[in-house]
């Protein structure tokens, strides 16, 4: 990074892990209560040690390391609440998108390395759907924490993004970008953005499909099989623009 990049990341991140110990030291009593009655439904029970989660990873970015892509997950999930990890994307989807990139070294891409991962909320849930519960059994203030978390989040990744202009920026997850869908008001706010700042942010987004259960390979993949001639990186940027007109109508 160059010095100006490196001093916009290093702010970038510091602002963020203010906010996120911040939130979880004025929400987490209530959140944990929640986020256990919620994943009740449907899930084994599991430790919750971090209600909001930063990433860690962040951490391990230096001024000399070459970033290339911004990932946006959804939220932190089970593993990635854990005090050991404090990590976006550790799970069974960070594993199959570290394995994406892996095998295809063309993109010159590690997934650790070169990417920063960041979520469109840092607020966890074992599951992304049981962010309903919270909004529908919540304080008012839990929900002014979900909705403002997401906007917080999309002007600061659209800031980072006009920041860092030969950096590019995927959604991995786009099902509750949809109208009535949860991240709504994450989806406007970053379009807002993107397309008001400078150096072709909103022309470096790409939408794809989530990592989770291998969907982001299966949709690549069936993509490749109408597209055979295209270059992987041409795929990706094709696919991502295809789901981007979809989404961000």
């Amino acid at each position: 990074m160059t010095v100006l990049e490196w001093e916009v990341f290093c702010n970038f991140r510091n602002q963020y892990k203010k906010l996120c110990n911040h939130w979880e030291n004025q929400f987490g009593n209530e959140l944990k209560i929640l986020q256990k009655q919620a994943a009740a439904f449907d899930t084994p029970e599991y430790s919750i040690e971090h209600t909001v989660v930063y990433n860690k990873s962040l951490d391990e970015i230096t001024a000399e390391s070459e970033i290339k892509l911004i990932v946006i997950g959804d939220n932190p999930g089970k593993d990635e609440q854990l005090d050991k990890n404090q990590k976006y994307l550790v799970g069974q989807a960070g594993k199959l998108g570290d394995s994406f990139f892996k095998n295809n070294p063309e993109l010159k891409i590690d997934f650790r390395k070169n990417v920063i991962i960041l979520n469109k909320t840092p607020v966890h849930t074992a599951k992304t759907k049981h962010l309903k519960y919270l909004l529908t059994n919540g304080s008012f203030e839990v929900k002014k924490l979900i909705e403002e978390s997401q906007l917080w989040m999309a002007r600061k990744t659209a800031e980072l993004v006009s920041k860092l202009p030969n950096v590019s920026l995927w959604i991995v997850g786009y099902s509750e970008l949809k109208e009535k869908g949860l991240f709504l008001g994450y989806r406007n706010e970053l379009k807002r953005w993107l397309v008001e700042l400078p150096n072709g942010c909103y022309e470096r987004l790409l939408v794809f499909q989530h990592f989770s259960m291998n969907r982001f390979s299966i949709d690549l993949k069936e993509y490749k099989s109408k597209n055979p001639l295209l270059t992987t990186d041409s795929l990706l940027k094709e696919l991502g623009n295809f789901h981007k007109k979809e989404i961000f109508k």
